[in-house]
């Protein structure tokens, strides 16, 4: 959803040191060159807090063959990062966390959380994409060992429950997990717990977000943009919008979900202050047990 700009977000020490005060226990890597970039400062940086790293979001444009050997690179980039700072088992990542190339299409970008049929992609695009994603799971498996959970988000061609659907059904379950996105499930259309229950274990990762219906909604009506959706607040605050988490957690234990639980708290400028809102997060899912 654009470049990085470093100006508009604080120094990644204050950051890191806030996760930890807050009770949390790993991080994702955010965007590339927020963290070091360089394995020992990065690797020291999370071992002098006792932080996991435990996933990178990494999106390509998927659906264009000629950009998979472009994005191959950036992904086994990122991977080598990552694996070089691992501390956990297999199971519990860290995992490249492939996605899309998010709002660079601006019909899905306009259209997130109504997406249409007639506004996905084409028969030959879907295994374009497949493959793409494929060529990078098996790639980073081979040369870091790590393995690849996709990422379905909205304002992306992989939005919809129904498109989610497409894309597993079209890869090897063996090689692309899925990392499962509460919130944006819920936007694009879903029931977050029936989700959980439909990809059973495809799911290798978990992102908890919430989605406020009212907000949905007006969204919808009004024709609000991805952006101005978030903006204004459709996954702001966990445990405030309309998800049960508490059936979420216990599905999870159902099925005997081994790995992380990352908390995404989409908080726009002006809406509140980032520490005190993951603390409030971290204190609700205490609440619920975790």
């Amino acid at each position: 959803m654009g470049g990085f700009d470093p100006a508009l977000f604080p120094p990644f020490v204050q950051v890191l040191d806030q996760i930890v005060a807050t009770g949390y226990e790993g991080t994702e890597l955010g965007d590339w060159g927020y963290l070091p970039t360089e394995v020992a400062t990065l690797a020291e940086e999370l071992r002098c807090r006792n932080l996991a790293m435990v996933g990178a979001l990494v999106p390509l444009a998927l659906a264009d063959a000629a950009s998979h050997r472009r994005g191959l690179q950036t992904a086994l980039r990122t991977a080598r990062l990552l694996a070089a700072c691992a501390t956990g088992g297999d199971s519990s990542g860290p995992f490249v966390i492939l996605t899309d190339a998010n709002g660079a299409d601006p019909v899905r970008a306009q259209h997130a959380g109504r997406i249409r049929p007639e506004q996905g992609l084409t028969p030959e695009q879907w295994r374009t994409f497949a493959r793409g994603a494929e060529l990078v799971a098996r790639a980073v498996l081979e040369e870091s060992g790590l393995r690849t959970a996709f990422h379905h988000h909205c304002a992306g061609f992989v939005e919809t429950p129904q498109e989610t659907d497409t894309l597993l059904g079209l890869t090897d379950p063996a090689l692309v997990g899925l990392c499962y996105d509460t919130g944006h499930y819920a936007y694009a259309g879903g029931d977050a717990l029936e989700g959980l229950r439909r990809y059973g274990e495809r799911v290798w990762h978990v992102h908890f977000k919430d989605c406020y219906r009212e907000i949905a909604a007006r969204a919808r009506r009004e024709g609000w943009d991805y952006l101005r959706a978030v903006r204004n607040g459709v996954f702001y605050g966990l445990g405030g919008g309309d998800l049960d988490f508490a059936a979420m957690l216990h599905e999870l234990r159902r099925r005997d979900y081994r790995g992380w639980i990352v908390v995404e708290d989409e908080l726009s400028p002006g809406m509140g202050d980032p520490l005190k809102s993951a603390q409030r997060d971290r204190d609700y899912l205490r609440r619920l047990g975790i």
